[in-house]
């Protein structure tokens, strides 16, 4: 069953992949949901991949990689905000350009990321 996900959702990570800055594959995805290390969250016209992040005062749930139709993107954020809350995350959070301040209005934004490359 998780093959078939992965197999039907391949063609939307892999286009998010294309902005990650070189830090995963498709296969590292794949192998990351298989092991239980990535969560894949998918609807008919999209999907996302998060993964807890755990620092010393907090614990969050990390959306790092979506990709298909906004709406339904925007439809993973309650189960995924409930399934958060069921563990122990006290947030959740989002890495990625700049258009997700303007389609999450309600979600603040930290901080912002930059790469020198070497």
């Amino acid at each position: 069953m998780i093959f078939d996900q992965l197999a039907r959702c391949r063609p939307w990570i892999e286009a998010a992949l294309e902005y990650s800055g070189g830090t995963h594959t498709f296969d590292d995805i794949a192998a990351g949901v298989l092991t239980g290390r990535f969560r894949l969250w998918e609807r008919p016209n999209g999907c996302a991949i998060t993964e807890f992040v755990n620092f010393p005062r907090k614990r969050v749930l990390n959306v790092f990689l979506a990709g298909g139709e906004m709406q339904a993107i925007k439809d993973l954020e309650h189960p995924a905000a409930e399934f958060a809350r069921a563990n122990g995350c006290h947030a959740m959070t989002i890495s990625g350009r700049a258009g997700w301040q303007r389609a999450l209005p309600h979600w603040r934004q930290v901080h912002q990321t930059q790469e020198l490359t070497l």
